[in-house]
């Protein structure tokens, strides 16, 4: 598999909604104390829905792509070696059923759900919905990015133009870089117009990529945050490196990975936010 058809695309969407509506939508603001738990640490949640959407999902690729590896947030967070499928020769779909757990489990609609088609390494698709809203951003490699409405129009998508750092608004998670690393880019944040973090890779990504917002610089590098996202925002026209410059790509699990409308603005946030 070296890519994906426009039939295809139209298939995962549709599961993509099915499964909101069935696992994800009726558990938004109706779930119990035992429907949520958590993992690494006390604000790093699993609810019911991210378990049975990951499963659904999955049940529905194996129908429309066929023998496809399937890496889930869920399924890795049981069993690291799930993550050995992105080093493998076969496609893998990597899926983070409810992306913005936290949020979704406080009653916020600022989550998605991210789904990312990769073969040779490489993104050949990448596809978030917005339970909430019911819409689609789509992207595949040279095909440009796109929101696909609620009713099925598609409208390509651009990233913001370039401007001064001054103007610039950006995501920067402080929470997930080391203290030493917070404690020198803290200070440095002035230098910008305003930034923050939303807790949800998916809305964080729909803002780049329509052109709301400049930039992330992000310490987390899970496949299932950035695979779909980082080829949405380079198909809206961004630009995105890790910060030695190296490309992305869903086998690099570690690093800081800064996104920006283009190579000269990612150069001028590098040097705001990291240089000495």
């Amino acid at each position: 598999m070296n890519e994906i058809s426009d039939d295809q695309i139209i298939a995962l969407m549709q599961a993509m909604r099915t499964v909101a509506q069935a696992e994800i939508m009726p558990r938004f603001h109706a779930l119990s104390a035992t429907s949520i738990r958590t993992k690494t640490a006390d604000d790093d949640l699993v609810t019911d829905a991210d378990i049975c959407a990951e499963a659904a999902l999955a049940r529905q690729l194996e129908t429309i792509l066929g023998d496809i590896a399937i890496v889930g947030e869920e399924a890795v967070s049981s069993d690291r070696t799930v993550l050995e499928h992105l080093r493998g020769h076969s496609p893998v779909a990597i899926i983070d059923p409810v992306d913005g757990t936290w949020n979704f489990a406080h009653g916020v609609p600022l989550f998605g759900s991210i789904l990312a088609i990769v073969a040779g390494g490489q993104t050949i698709a990448g596809l978030i919905h917005y339970p909430c809203l019911d819409d689609f951003l789509v992207a595949r490699p040279g095909r440009g990015a796109w929101h696909v409405g609620a009713g099925g129009q598609s409208t390509r998508i651009a990233v913001a133009v370039p401007s001064p750092t001054s103007n610039m608004h950006g995501f920067v998670p402080l929470h997930m870089y080391p203290s030493e690393l917070q404690s020198r880019i803290a200070p440095r944040l002035g230098a910008f117009a305003r930034t923050t973090t939303w807790r949800c890779s998916a809305f964080e990504y729909r803002m780049m990529a329509t052109g709301a917002m400049s930039f992330c610089a992000n310490a987390g590098l899970a496949p299932w945050d950035h695979a779909a996202g980082a080829l949405i925002h380079a198909e809206a026209g961004g630009y995105a490196a890790l910060l030695t410059q190296e490309p992305y790509c869903p086998t690099i699990l570690n690093g800081i990975l800064l996104a920006a409308p283009d190579r000269e603005s990612w150069k001028q946030i590098r040097t705001a936010l990291f240089e000495m």
